[in-house]
Formats: C-alpha cells, sequence, structure tokens
C-alpha cells in the first residue's frame, strides 16, 4: 500500500548509483565518512526491467538504464520524496538536475512510461499532466522504446552469455587472462563486492565478470549467511500443523542441529574500515566507465587487473587511490604483475599513508630495523680497490695521504651482487660473481668518483645476514653503504642507464643502476622503513629491463669456468716447475690483485692461469712497522693495486720473485 509522506522540503545529494531507467540511488551531501544514502524511484515512471542473473531483458531495459546513468551518475541533484510503497519498501520522489525535471528528460527521450495511478488517498503529483504530455509527444516522434522501426525491440535485448562468476560458470577465467594479457578493455562497473574487488559488464560483449584490483588488498566486507531452516520431525509433528504439536510448543531440536544452525547462521563481521573503503571505491566506479586492464590469474582462477576511472580530464588508478588515502594495503604477490613503475610508485604510496597513519594505519608502528641513516656525508676520491661486485674502496680526496682513513669502504646501497666465495673455506664464487668483479675493475680502477653515504647496516659476521635484535654485539660489524657516481655520462660506455625519475639529480652515472642494467646484481628486498638508496626506483626499473632482456644472473647460462693455480699457496719446487712455461714468453699481461709490500705483489696472469709472488728487480721499500711502509703501501695500491700491467720473467728467488718490465702508470 502507497502512502504519501506529507514530506515537501527538498534535500540535495550526489548521485551514486542509477540501478534502472527510473531508479537513483542519490547520497547525502554531508562531510560523514559514509553518508546516508536513499533510493528514489521517480514518480509516476516504469522504465523497462534489466534482466537479473540468468533472465532476459525487457525490451529497451539497457538503453533505458545507459539514458539516466549518462544523465546523472555523479551529479549534483535536489529532490524529495512524493510518496512511499511500505509494501514493497521503496520510495518514490521527484528529482531535479540542475533547473531540469529528469522525470521529464526520460520521458521525452522515450525511455518510460507513465502510471497515471499514484497514491491512494494521496496528492496528484503538479508534474502528471506535463508527463502525460510528453509521453504522448514521445509517441508520435517514435523515440526510445516507443520505436517504429521494425525489429527495433527484439534487438535492444541484449544476448548475455552465462555470468562468469562462480564456480559453476565454466569460464575460462587463464584463457580470458592470456589472451587480454595487458590490453585495455572498456566496462562498467555494476557492483562492488568491497574496496578492492569490482564486478563488471566489459563491452560489448556484456560478459559479467569479478576483478580483483592488482597490488592491493581493501579491508574484507565480512561474509554473511542465513541459517537453513531446520525441523525436527517428532512423535507429535502430525498432531499440529508446521511442525508443531497440538498444544503449540515447537518441536525440540537435537544438539548436532543447534550445532548445525548456529554455525551456519555465523556472520563475519567487516574488518575496521572495511565499509569506508568499499563507499570510497562505490563513489568512484559504481556505474561508471571504467577502463580494465587484465595482469593476470591466481591459483584459483580469479582475474587480477588494473582498473583505471575518468576523473575530469584525466584516468586515475584505482589501486593507487585506494593505498593512498590509507583503505588499501599493497600485496606484493599481484603487484608482481604490474610493470615495476607502478610497483614502485603503490609501494611508495603505502609507505607515506603508513607514515601519515592514514586510516588502516592508524596507530601504527614502524617496525624495529638494524640500519640508521648516514646524513649529509658526500666526497670525491678515487677508487684504488675492487673488493666484490658491490663493493669498492676509495681514497678520499680529503684525507691526508697515507692516513688510516684516506681509504673509504663503500658498499653499493640496495643492491647484492653475487658472492666472491672464500678460497681459505673452500668456497666457490656464484655464478656471474668474477664478472661483475671484473665489470667494476675496467670501469672504476684509477677513476675519479662522487660518493653519497646513504646508510649503515649491522650484520653478522657468522653468515653475513642483517642481525637481529638478540645477535650478540660481538658477531657483528657495521657496513656503511652509498651510491657512487662516475664524474659524466659518457664514462658509462654506452651502457643501459635509464633517464629515471631520480637520474635527473644524479651527479653522474650511478654505477649500482650500471651493475643492475647489465644483469650484474640484484636489487635488495627492503622491508617496509628500512634505510635504502635514495635512487631505489631507478635500480628497480634498471633490474626490470635487465630481467627482461635476461641478463647476466636474469639468463639460464652458466658464466665460464675460470680455473687459476695459486702458485703462492704452493711449494717452491712447484713453483719452479711452472717457471719454464712463462719463461717461453718473457711479456705477459696482468692484473696486480695484492700489494703485500711497497715491492712486493700478487699477480694474476690470466693468459698462464696462475698467480703469482711478485718483486720489483733492484727495489727495496721498508717493511711492516719500519718508518714510511704504510706510504709506500698507499703509493703502490694508488698506482698500481688491480691495473691492467705488464711484466718480464726472470729467475725464481726463494720468495719466488719476478721482474717489473712495464706499468704503465698514470702519470
Amino acid at each position: 500500500m502507497a502512502t504519501n509522506t506529507g514530506a515537501s522540503g527538498w534535500l540535495r545529494g550526489k548521485v551514486k548509483a542509477v540501478t534502472s531507467g527510473d531508479c537513483l540511488l542519490i547520497m547525502g551531501s554531508t562531510k560523514a565518512e559514509i553518508p546516508p544514502e536513499k533510493s528514489i524511484t521517480l514518480s509516476y515512471l516504469m522504465a523497462p526491467r534489466l534482466a537479473r542473473r540468468g533472465g532476459v531483458d525487457e525490451p529497451f531495459a539497457w538503453e533505458s538504464r545507459e539514458f539516466l546513468r549518462k544523465l546523472c551518475i555523479g551529479k549534483e541533484v535536489t529532490f524529495r520524496v512524493d510518496y512511499t510503497a511500505p509494501n514493497i519498501g521503496r520510495e518514490f520522489g521527484t528529482v531535479y538536475l540542475g533547473d531540469k525535471n529528469v522525470a521529464y528528460s526520460v520521458v521525452s527521450a522515450g525511455w518510460a512510461r507513465v502510471k497515471e495511478q499514484g497514491p491512494k488517498g494521496g496528492e496528484q503529483n503538479p508534474y502528471l499532466t506535463e508527463l502525460l504530455r510528453l509521453e504522448e509527444v514521445a509517441k508520435q516522434q517514435g523515440v526510445g522504446r516507443w520505436s517504429k522501426e521494425p525489429g527495433a525491440a527484439e534487438e535492444s535485448i541484449r544476448d548475455l552469455p552465462p555470468s562468469a562468476i562462480g564456480e559453476a560458470s565454466g569460464f575460462d577465467a587463464k584463457g580470458f587472462a592470456v589472451a587480454n594479457k595487458g590490453k585495455s578493455l572498456e566496462a562498467i562497473v555494476e557492483q562492488v563486492r568491497d574496496g578492492s574487488t569490482v564486478r563488471v559488464y566489459l563491452l560489448p560483449s556484456f560478459q559479467f565478470v569479478q576483478i580483483y584490483v592488482a597490488g592491493v588488498q581493501a579491508p574484507s566486507m565480512g561474509r554473511r549467511s542465513s541459517a537453513p531452516t531446520v525441523v525436527a520431525e517428532t512423535d507429535g509433528a502430525a498432531n499440529g500443523a508446521n511442525g508443531e504439536d497440538a498444544e503449540g510448543t515447537p518441536a525440540q531440536l537435537t544438539t548436532a542441529q543447534r550445532l548445525a544452525a548456529s554455525t551456519a547462521s555465523a556472520e563475519i563481521p567487516p574488518d575496521r574500515y572495511g565499509r569506508e573503503a568499499k563507499h570510497f571505491t562505490e563513489t568512484r566506479v559504481l556505474n561508471r566507465d571504467v577502463r580494465i586492464v587484465v595482469e593476470g590469474t591466481d591459483s584459483f582462477s580469479n582475474i587480477i587487473g588494473s582498473v583505471y576511472y575518468p576523473d575530469g580530464e584525466t584516468a586515475k588508478d584505482l589501486a593507487l587511490e585506494l593505498v593512498e588515502n590509507g583503505l588499501a594495503k599493497y600485496v606484493e604477490w599481484s603487484a608482481n604483475m604490474l610493470d615495476v613503475e607502478v610497483k614502485i610508485k603503490l609501494k611508495n604510496t603505502e609507505l607515506q599513508a603508513k607514515k601519515d597513519q592514514l586510516r588502516i594505519w592508524t596507530g601504527f608502528k614502524p617496525p624495529v630495523t638494524n640500519s640508521k641513516p648516514i646524513h649529509d656525508q658526500k666526497f670525491t676520491g678515487k677508487v684504488v680497490e675492487v673488493v666484490s661486485g658491490d663493493c669498492i674502496i676509495v681514497a678520499d680526496d680529503a684525507a691526508p695521504y697515507g692516513s688510516p682513513s684516506a681509504e673509504r669502504r663503500v658498499n653499493l646501497s640496495s643492491i647484492r651482487a653475487p658472492r666472491m666465495g672464500n678460497a681459505r673455506r673452500d668456497e666457490k664464487p656464484d655464478n656471474f660473481a668474477r664478472e661483475a668483479k671484473e665489470f667494476l675493475r675496467t670501469r672504476l680502477i684509477g677513476k675519479q668518483v662522487a660518493v653519497e653515504m646513504e646508510y649503515s647496516r649491522r650484520i653478522s659476521t657468522v653468515d653475513g645476514q642483517n642481525a637481529g635484535p638478540t645477535t650478540n654485539s660481538a658477531d657483528t660489524r657495521v657496513l656503511d653503504y652509498g651510491s657512487v657516481f662516475l664524474g659524466s655520462p659518457s664514462q658509462a660506455d654506452g651502457d643501459d642507464v635509464s633517464s629515471a625519475p631520480n637520474s635527473t639529480s644524479q651527479p653522474g652515472v650511478n654505477i649500482a643502476e650500471l651493475l643492475l642494467s647489465r644483469g650484474f646484481a640484484k636489487t635488495s628486498k627492503h622491508r617496509d622503513y628500512e634505510e635504502r638508496s635514495h635512487y631505489y626506483d631507478a635500480l628497480l626499473a634498471a633490474e626490470s629491463r635487465a630481467e627482461k632482456a635476461k641478463k647476466g644472473v636474469h639468463s639460464l647460462k652458466e658464466s665460464p669456468v675460470m680455473h687459476i693455480t695459486d702458485l703462492t699457496t704452493v711449494s717452491a719446487k712447484k713453483a719452479k716447475d711452472f717457471l719454464p712455461f712463462l719463461q717461453r714468453n718473457r711479456r705477459h699481461s696482468a692484473v696486480v690483485e695484492y700489494v703485500f709490500s711497497g715491492h712486493r705483489f700478487k699477480l694474476t696472469i690470466p693468459k698462464e692461469t696462475c698467480s703469482i709472488a711478485f718483486s720489483l728487480s733492484g727495489v727495496r721499500c721498508p717493511g711492516k712497522g719500519e718508518p714510511y711502509s704504510d706510504e709506500a703501501i698507499a703509493l703502490m695500491r694508488r698506482r698500481i693495486l688491480q691495473r691492467d700491467v705488464e711484466v718480464r720473467c726472470g729467475s725464481p728467488r726463494p720468495t719466488w720473485a719476478l721482474y717489473f718490465w712495464k706499468l704503465g702508470w698514470p702519470s
């Protein structure tokens, strides 16, 4: 029974959804997180009904809904409730969009018919006469549902494919994702299950699918389930109707039945901010035209995709908006399906939301880390040694020559190169470890670099991993990390260095980025709030390019094995036996591996695959503990350590001496 509300006051609100050609969902204009909502059916109108799941549209139902949706969705309207129908739980009203009556627009376009009967005993709507007139004009013109074209009604009924939602749908989600991977699909959002899950009609096929937003997860909306009606059959069930005995006492349930009923009726409430996240998504994409980019599927054949919705002249990423407003958290496994730039942006946005303690991060306390930032420590110097693919030693230009602080060990921030192993422990180098070290040696030794120290980290000396809070301080050491830059981009020798967002502020070519682009290192997986390189985004982008190109450690190839015989650790007799091989060609190209003193070194001769001890002919420098010993070693480290040299072999001494022929030192 319809009743007149007697309400004459006009209200303002924004159209949140359009459920049919004559029904609007309007939310209030209050500043509340979730404002009140009203579902208003336009008074005296009846639009064609859209099909429910498995049903068939009435003719022109989709076109009718589309007209009203495009006219009103997301816009401010003025409305009032004319009357209510309590028996069906609906409110009927008049809606104005600006100074235009929405009902007039719908009827003029021919997308609804006018009902003359209103509420019994109620006031006649003053607009009814005009509605009837407009309907008659629409009929005469043959517009909308009054079209006079043959077959127009039949053609307007959508041919809906089976829904792709539910296990029984038979929809091949994996095949769909493979066929549409990376494509931008046009869609209309029909339902919002939770903040990060939407159900859409893909156009023009009208395939109904559920999309999980890639890279994020919003709080759950809980689960609701009603208990099935359980009727216990007793001896007295036949004595009364509906399972009651003659005295009207309900039949008693067994213990098992009561347990089943309580389990079935259990309701899991929404997570904190679950309703807010759902409302946030609804106000931006519900019943809106969106673009879906299919990213892939999970192990349960759920479709993972990115959702982009229009906002003025731009398109916004729903995932990024949710994370930015503290209504969803970053999810690594699905974020891995995204482009690295999008993934980086999502992660950084979540970190900012945590710092600001927005919504779901209210009360969030950063985890304790073993890294500390290093502020305002920049210096320039010359690279004197490459320890490994991610560690170098730089002679600080500002430190006194030969002083203990002149050489500074710098570990490259946020990357990890293959380990060099330990010959004393019989540990073999990791795949591409030698190549990574050689790559740095040929580019950095003797070169002037700029260093920005960024953070320090306490690690365990036992296994080389990060030291935990319970680790004995005696078993730990502190390493300093920084970014190292060559003086000019031309020194990169054509290597693949991106113009990443941060690269414009770099003082030169970032060596860590150079290593990553060649596939000689991987980025470190930092925890939240753990200190990292200031250029971390550029490092991730460089690693992504190397992965796609399958370079270095990302390839399926094994690095070439190089067997070097270390003659410094064998007996003097074996060293003498090796001498004739060196004397056949008295000039050899070699690399200085270590400086023992000002005149004694360790050399590697690649062509002969051996390492030898070496002394300068006719020269003796101060030994350990003698005056100027440290200065002599520092001089040799700066001049020849890890440089390419040429040597000429002489006769062996007890210490296996060779004679220098040419060093090719810099002036």
